[in-house]
């Protein structure tokens, strides 16, 4: 993962990876989806979920607390803010399989809270309509990254359960090569922005870090009570957030290009501290 982002920033052609985020992202939700049958889904504990989605809420909140101590410039509180209401990250069913968590209800809370942001972001309190978000964007996203593979894939391991089975180790890997070549991209999309002002991203980089440190914490305590498998589901569906939308976002709503800085050390934040998470607890 560090080495991606290392590439990314010394190679700035390789954000030509982002060109194709959704068909990378497709074939990570995808691979990964094929270990998920019917049978999981109805496992999944409802209190787990509600858990992650109230954390969820709060993470604008937060991120705003976050990025206020830190005394930042308006254009980059409006981007943790921002970065607070978007969705988990794609890559958390991911994470949440590589650390033997429930992924299915990491998937269930995505696909909730990814439907839920086209009201939710646009509502973000700190921000009233100094964001113009685009939902139909967003639902396309989600369709095309997540829902249809998704479904696809137990479609089709219910079709071939004994086949898909037979290689059931394998799929974590393909996701976890996606996820890689997804950072790698993006940093190198961002490398001018990481590289010009240095004092400025650590400041922001330090905020990133205990933003994902405190949504961790919450998704934690919006899991207690359910097994191991429901805990660290939802403690990584609420620290992941989804940096790539929010980015989007700030972009389109004609923000300062310092108003993305968070979402893109973000990016680099979550990626990093989920896949240590995910080394631990595997």
């Amino acid at each position: 993962m560090l080495a991606a982002v290392a590439a990314g920033v010394l190679v700035p052609e390789l954000a030509v990876v982002t060109d194709y985020a959704t068909p990378i992202l497709a074939v990570m939700v995808g691979s990964v989806s094929l270990t998920l049958t019917v049978d999981r889904f109805r496992t999944v504990e409802p209190r787990g979920v509600a858990g992650a989605l109230a954390g969820h809420v709060a993470m604008p909140a937060v991120a705003s607390a976050v990025a206020s101590a830190l005394d930042l410039a308006p254009a980059v509180v409006a981007g943790f803010v921002v970065l607070g209401a978007v969705t988990p990250e794609l890559v958390t069913p991911t994470m949440t399989e590589l650390a033997d968590g429930d992924t299915a209800l990491a998937m269930t809370v995505l696909v909730v809270a990814g439907v839920g942001a086209t009201a939710f972001v646009p509502l973000a309190a700190f921000l009233g309509d100094a964001v113009a978000v685009d939902s139909a964007r967003i639902v396309e996203g989600l369709v095309l990254a997540v829902v249809a593979p998704m479904l696809a894939a137990i479609v089709v391991q219910h079709a071939f359960d004994e086949r898909v089975g037979a290689h059931e180790d394998a799929y974590g890997t393909v996701s976890a090569v996606a996820v890689v070549a997804i950072i790698g991209g993006v940093a190198a999309a961002n490398a001018d922005l990481l590289r010009a002002t240095p004092a400025r991203t650590a400041v922001v980089a330090f905020g990133a870090l205990a933003l994902n440190l405190a949504g961790y914490a919450i998704g934690y305590l919006g899991g207690l009570g359910g097994t191991r498998e429901t805990r660290i589901a939802t403690t990584l569906s609420v620290g992941m957030r989804d940096f790539a939308v929010a980015a989007a976002l700030v972009v389109a709503a004609g923000f300062p290009t310092a108003a993305s800085l968070p979402a893109v050390t973000f990016g680099v934040v979550e990626m990093t501290t989920s896949a240590l998470l995910a080394s631990r607890l595997g």
